[in-house]
């Protein structure tokens, strides 16, 4: 199997020994990623810009995502973003799972994990 490797160029990839994305097995696994602003929706939609780039860089797109995983330390937080979610996902939407949790950084908000067809 061939596995191939890309790499942002992110703060914690170097620091933590990870890539952005792999892609392996037909699928392409996009790394939990953060987003920069100062609250959760801006925060959502910059990590959602990341993945996108990501999986553009591995030959995919937001249409082949079959599986998400959502990271917050408020799970409160998370229905500010649901609109974003939506119409990011529109009429293809993932599997998707939403654990309340603490994240590597107090200001981040939100944390996206994508898997997505290669």
């Amino acid at each position: 199997m061939t596995i191939k490797r890309i790499k942002s160029g992110g703060e914690f990839e170097g620091k933590i020994g990870y890539c952005r994305a792999v892609i392996a097995g037909g699928f392409v696994h996009v790394a939990g990623t953060v987003g920069q602003g100062d609250d959760v929706v801006s925060q959502c939609r910059s990590a959602l810009e990341t993945i996108t780039s990501a999986l553009i860089k591995a030959g995919s797109d937001m249409s082949k995502v079959v599986r998400v995983n959502y990271y917050l330390p408020d799970a409160t937080e998370f229905e500010a973003c649901w609109p974003i979610l939506s119409e990011t996902f529109g009429a293809n939407p993932p599997a998707a799972t939403m654990i309340e949790c603490g994240l590597i950084d107090p200001k981040y908000r939100i944390e996206i994990e994508v898997t997505a067809l290669a």
